[in-house]
């Protein structure tokens, strides 16, 4: 989960882009649009064949903002009942790295007690903010916990989180440790529309 709090006066900020030149401020491409589609629908297959015939719809909640386009995606190819929300997590502070302090700043509105809940984030790296999602979910009677990210960044783990119940983990692509954005994932809140995940140049967050 990433949430960018930037304290700077956008307009005119040296390092943010124009809406011309936004695809310039991108190093290399990681992950095209057709690829992205590709796995989204196969993890929708998954998760489909894996809660088929559960004895009450799943809730799959959204990790705000970035898993926003994901987690679109992915309910509109899974094809079993479903519930949908999200939660918000504050855990960036002012900068590019986790504070590891994770704080829930928006909570769920529907009732999770006795449900199969699915994370879905677009991106887990420290694994901070996860294991402090999956407790919450558990204190609030989830039956299970499961998390599907779009992302997995394992080189930068710190917390081993364990998954509730029969809880699966489910993973879209394993990314190495670059700075990436796009497909809902920001820097100062921007690059999230773009509809692949490519690398940010150094010289525009720095």
């Amino acid at each position: 989960m990433r949430a960018y709090q930037i304290h700077c006066h956008l307009a005119g900020h040296p390092n943010l882009p124009s809406s011309m030149a936004v695809h310039s401020h991108i190093e290399r491409v990681l992950w095209t649009h057709d690829q992205i589609s590709a796995r989204v629908s196969d993890l929708a297959s998954q998760i489909s064949i894996a809660f088929h015939g559960a004895s009450s719809p799943p809730v799959l909640v959204g990790v705000a903002t970035g898993a926003f386009i994901f987690l679109a995606d992915l309910v509109r190819h899974i094809n079993i009942p479903i519930a949908v929300d999200f939660v918000r997590v504050e855990s960036y502070g002012f900068g590019t790295h986790s504070n590891g302090a994770p704080t829930i700043s928006s909570d769920l509105k529907v009732d999770v007690k006795n449900k199969h809940v699915i994370l879905v984030e677009d991106i887990v790296d420290t694994g901070n903010t996860l294991s402090c999602l999956i407790a919450h979910m558990e204190v609030k009677g989830a039956s299970s916990v499961s998390v599907c990210t779009f992302l997995d960044k394992p080189t930068r783990r710190q917390v081993n989180f364990q998954l509730v119940g029969e809880g699966k983990f489910y993973s879209g692509f394993q990314c190495p440790d670059y700075f990436v954005v796009g497909y809902g994932m920001d820097f100062a809140e921007l690059y999230r529309n773009l509809p692949y995940v490519g690398i940010l140049k150094p010289e525009c967050y720095q």
